[in-house]
């Protein structure tokens, strides 16, 4: 039996228009920030991976910095220069900075199943 898609498009419809502003401010191709330096980081970050790499994670600068470092050391990226990459990490800094998580905290033990598994 088929579900209806109504209740779910209902949802989603809720969601969107529950956060206009946000909704206003992201560009609808990427989802990136529409603040500042956006399309800077679209043109060089979008380049070797989906804007979606950067929407889902956050950071402080230190952070930011560390990945971009990772990418030059392993991932074959050319070095940015020191104006550009100073310009990309503040956009990410002040647009994906470092967020409260948003998983809920763990289970306390007595309310986990038993584990089927031996302790080793």
């Amino acid at each position: 039996m088929k579900r209806p898609l109504l209740p779910g498009l209902a949802l989603l419809a809720m969601s969107w228009t529950a956060m206009p502003q946000a909704r206003e401010n992201t560009d609808r191709v990427t989802g990136l920030a529409r603040v500042g330096d956006w399309q800077l980081v679209q043109a060089n970050c979008t380049e070797c991976h989906s804007a979606l790499l950067i929407t889902q994670n956050s950071g402080n600068r230190g952070v930011w910095q560390s990945r971009l470092t990772w990418m030059v050391d392993s991932q074959g990226m050319e070095p940015l220069a020191a104006g550009l990459e100073a310009r990309i990490l503040d956009y990410l800094e002040q647009n994906y900075g470092p967020r409260q998580s948003a998983r809920r905290p763990p289970l306390p033990s007595h309310l986990l199943p038993e584990n089927p598994y031996p302790s080793l």
